[in-house]
Order: structure tokens, then C-alpha cells, then sequence
């Protein structure tokens, strides 16, 4: 995806960074494969299990690498996933490019993120991003088959929070365009019952059932949503339109500072904000505010094992 242009766009030549643990046999046919499709704007491939090396004069890191939680987040789990960014983030604090952008997309990926963060001191939050497009995308698909209309027509639903159990995919203020003109998708939808509950419960357990139905994770949506991501990011977001990104805390809509936290944002040159002043009920409050005592939870655990 990214060497046929669907991150950077049609006009932007790429140069990737593979990198992988030893042994590298699974790389080495990745890059043998991408020289034999000749994609035209793909001018450089560097498949290795050096770290500096990967992280060399990188513009975009893109952190798949982690050790993924089941049920819950222990303390193994969590100083696992310390130590691999802690070096990762020093790799890229002192070999990559002074205005990289980083999306982590690893599970925890809200605390991998703050890991990440925490050692990569000269890298700018609001340059430490995490995938919640993935949920996003999910949620326009659920709206999208309970309405019988093509996704592209369903826009703003919003993500809060973690990606996991607490996340909290928010309809209140998502759109549907029908007829030309922009409804609210609660109200075509017309089942408050089966959007606080069902909808919530499908969109957060996706994952898990995609798993369960064809014995492996889902790696095309989620490769597709962190192209998503990075191509918003760098490229913007279409007029009237948000996404729901995971970004550093700036105290918006009541969620503490100090965490990497899920919120709708709008993208313009190369620069990510929040969308603010939207209205918050008290059933979204409550949500929100159980994500972000999650994160807190995680934190604290992350933060135990530095």
C-alpha cells in the first residue's frame, strides 16, 4: 500500500525501513517481492534487524512491533513492551529525521505510545500518535450495513479513548449523507438500544471475531487504517470531516494531560487538532471518562517497569 502511494499519495517517492527480529528470512522475501512488482514510485528498500540501522534519516515510523495483550494488561506483559520501545525510541531519538512522525500501532498502542514518548524526549508530541483508525473505520462500516448505504457515506463518528476493552466508538455526532444532504446517523439509525449497546460491543470485540473466523488477526484492515492514518495526517482531512486519531492529552473535553488519548481531530498541512466544543451527554461522559481511567491505570503499570 504504501509503495503503490495509498500513504503518501500518487506523487510521493518512498524509501522504506523494514525492520524485524532476527532472523530476517520473512523480510528478505517482503523485499524480494516488492522489487519484483516494480511499483514506479518505491526508490529504495533496506530490510535489516538494526534498529539505528532501520531508524536512519526516517520522515514516518510506522511501530507495528509489540507484545500484544490478551485479556488484560499484566506487568510481564507491560516490561515487555517497555523494554522494545524504550529502545526503539532511543533509535529513533537520536538517528531519525528531526521532524518525524510517529504512528504506534502495537498493542497497548495508547501506552506503547506514551512509552514512547517518555524516551524519545526531542521527538514533539503532538509528533506520537496511535491507530484508533482502525475502530473508526470499523464503526463507519457497522452504520454503513445497518443503514444500507456505501461507507463513503457515513462520516464523524468518533473513537474516545483506548483501543480496547473501554474504547468508546460515540455516534452522537456522526452524519450520513442521504439525498445529498448530511443527517444524523442516530436518528435514520432510530434504535438508541442497539447503538449503546450492540454497536459499542461489536465494534470494540472486532478484532477478537475477525481472529476467531479465519484462525489469523486482521492484518489488511489494519495495515489499510494506519495508511489511513499517516495519509490524513500528512496529507489533511476533507472539508467538514474528522477522523479519530490517538494524540497527547491537551486537557480537551476533561481527559487528563499526560495521556495518549483518542479523540476526533482534523488534519491540515501535516498537522493534527482536536475538534473542540462539540456536546458531550451524560452517557458519553461516562464513557469517556472509564477509557481514560483505563489509561491512567495503564500508565501508572508502564510507568512501574521503566
Amino acid at each position: 500500500m504504501i509503495a503503490r502511494g495509498e500513504m503518501l499519495g500518487p506523487e510521493q517517492p518512498v524509501i522504506l525501513h523494514m525492520l524485524d527480529i532476527p532472523p530476517a528470512e520473512v523480510l528478505n522475501g517482503v523485499k524480494m517481492e516488492l522489487v519484483d512488482a516494480a511499483f514506479p514510485l518505491l526508490r529504495g528498500i533496506l530490510a535489516t534487524t538494526d534498529v539505528v540501522e532501520a531508524c536512519d534519516g526516517v520522515n514516518i515510523a510506522v511501530m507495528v512491533g509489540g507484545f500484544p495483550r490478551r485479556n488484560g494488561i499484566d506487568r510481564d506483559t507491560m516490561s515487555k513492551n517497555v523494554s522494545m520501545y524504550k529502545a526503539q525510541a532511543s533509535a529513533l531519538e537520536k538517528h531519525a529525521a528531526p521532524n518525524c512522525k510517529v504512528l504506534v500501532v502495537a498493542n497497548p498502542a495508547n501506552t506503547n505510545a506514551l512509552i514512547l514518548k517518555e524516551f524519545a524526549p526531542s521527538i514533539p508530541e503532538k509528533n506520537i500518535t496511535c491507530l484508533t483508525r482502525l475502530d473508526h473505520n470499523r464503526a463507519l462500516g457497522q452504520i454503513s450495513e445497518r443503514l444500507n448505504v456505501h461507507v463513503s457515506d457515513v462520516k464523524n463518528v468518533i473513537i474516545w479513548g483506548n483501543h480496547f476493552s473501554t474504547q468508546y466508538p460515540d455516534v452522537y455526532h456522526a452524519k450520513v449523507v442521504t439525498r445529498g444532504r448530511d443527517k444524523p446517523a442516530r436518528e435514520l439509525i432510530a434504535d438508541d438500544k442497539w447503538l449503546n449497546n450492540e454497536f459499542i460491543t461489536t465494534v470494540r470485540q472486532r478484532g477478537a471475531v475477525i481472529t476467531k473466523a479465519h484462525k489469523l488477526p486482521s492484518p489488511l484492515s489494519v495495515a489499510s487504517s494506519a495508511c489511513d492514518h499517516i495519509r490524513d495526517w500528512a496529507l489533511g482531512t476533507p472539508k467538514g470531516t474528522w477522523v479519530s486519531m490517538g494524540v497527547y492529552a491537551d486537557g480537551s473535553y476533561g481527559i487528563p494531560t499526560g495521556l495518549i488519548y483518542s479523540f476526533p481531530v482534523t488534519c491540515r498541512n501535516g498537522e493534527w487538532k482536536i475538534v473542540q466544543g462539540l456536546a458531550i451527554d451524560q452517557f458519553s461522559r461516562g464513557k469517556m471518562d472509564a477509557a481514560a481511567k483505563e489509561l491512567v491505570e495503564e500508565k501508572r503499570l508502564a510507568y512501574s517497569c521503566l
